[in-house]
């Protein structure tokens, strides 16, 4: 596999190797990156192609493995990150499960935060333990909890944060402590902050994954994923011999795409922040929203802890309608500007209903233990004019009371 250690260039800042991180030009001296959709490349004689596969020559053999647009985007993603080594997959769940999965075998253990998204919950307590591994759940927010189950030796801990959907805020640095202190990988799943607001490797964990089709794509266009370290080690180790012969690759149209949209992702989070902000104000004072949950607002329990790990409050907002599911579809089908979808981090406002959609795998008695009532929502707020995004709330809220 192409996979280099990335060299921070530190005369550079954050807006500047979002634009020009990663930015490799052909021959023809392009503007834009240049798109490689090949799935394989030619050798000038047999020698030559055994010295590629020998590992003895750093060159492209297969797309599979590694492709001049896909190692714009590793390396692009990876300066913004400020970390050593970065793999595109082909979605985040693909990312989510070969950061695990490639490091775990029978008779390992995981501790990870109760709340999750649906598929995540799924590989950790239905799928994995198929396999002989334990996985262990823990309120990710009490210190205690994670204090005792990280007295055993373990292989991993992973966590959200914020969490899906109820953005439960955890104290990385602490965690990754704890769970250092046991053997423990740390995975932080950082969909939700994005690398613009949090980095949770400067914040003591191990490994970051992405679903790059929400913030990073940003525009509802395409699918894929990331995973970032520094431990060369896991690399030659654990992640690179899973990739290389299960093949959870991002396509090089894909790896363009993101390219892309890591150009704008910081103007994009930061004024979708101020939205969020606007919005969760809004919606704390209307008499038929009996909770809203948002790391922005000092109402929210771990608000100072947010504003440390993330600066800002990020750009979902989870509120809960007073009548249940009763009200909440009424509600979501009176909007007419916001969509009702259960994409995230994207330009267009969007809103889903967690009970029925992205949690519905889970059982009753674990979705109500997390606050994941049949009357929570949960909104992606995009780029229109924060007022357009209230007074469509309001008039949706009017038509059910």
């Amino acid at each position: 596999m192409n996979i280099m250690s990335v060299k921070p260039k530190k005369a550079w800042r954050k807006a500047t190797r979002l634009v020009r991180g990663g930015l490799t030009r052909s021959g023809f001296e392009e503007t834009s990156e240049a798109l490689f959709l090949t799935s394989g490349f030619v050798y000038g004689s047999p020698q030559e192609a055994e010295e590629a596969f020998k590992g003895d020559s750093n060159r492209y053999i297969y797309s599979r493995l590694g492709n001049p647009t896909v190692a714009m985007f590793e390396e692009r993603l990876a300066l913004l990150e400020g970390a050593a080594f970065c793999i595109g997959t082909a979605s985040g769940m693909a990312a989510m499960y070969a950061a695990i999965i490639s490091q775990v075998r029978a008779g390992d253990r995981i501790v990870a935060s109760r709340a999750l998204f649906g598929s995540c919950s799924y590989i950790l307590t239905d799928h994995l333990p198929r396999y002989g591994i334990e996985t262990v759940l823990v309120d990710g927010t009490d210190l205690t909890q994670w204090r005792h189950a990280l007295s055993r030796p373990t292989t991993c801990v992973f966590l959200e944060s914020p969490s899906n959907p109820t953005l439960e805020v955890i104290d990385i640095a602490a965690v990754s402590r704890l769970a250092h202190g046991a053997g423990a990988r740390v995975v932080v799943d950082n969909v939700f902050a994005s690398a613009i607001l949090q980095n949770p490797l400067d914040l003591g964990a191990d490994v970051v994954v992405y679903s790059a089709t929400k913030h990073i794509d940003g525009q509802g266009r395409t699918m894929g994923g990331a995973i970032l370290f520094n431990d060369e080690a896991f690399l030659s180790d654990h992640l690179e011999p899973f990739f290389r012969h299960t093949g959870p690759s991002l396509s090089p149209f894909n790896a363009w795409v993101l390219l892309k949209g890591l150009e704008t992702m910081e103007l994009r989070v930061e004024k979708q922040c101020d939205n969020a902000l606007r919005v969760a104000e809004f919606l704390s004072d209307q008499p038929r929203i009996c909770k809203v949950i948002y790391p922005g607002l000092a109402s929210h329990p771990q608000h100072e802890l947010a504003m440390r790990q993330m600066g800002r409050g990020g750009t979902l907002v989870t509120f809960e309608l007073d009548g249940g599911q009763k009200a909440a579809f009424p509600f979501l089908e009176a909007l007419e500007l916001v969509d009702i979808s259960n994409n995230l981090g994207d330009t267009k406002s969007l809103i889903t209903h967690p009970t029925t959609t992205t949690q519905q795998s889970m059982a009753e008695e674990a979705r109500l233990h997390l606050g994941i009532t049949p009357g929570l929502v949960r909104l992606s707020v995009g780029l229109e004019d924060a007022q357009d995004i209230i007074e469509d709330l309001e008039q949706a809220l009017l038509r059910i009371g």
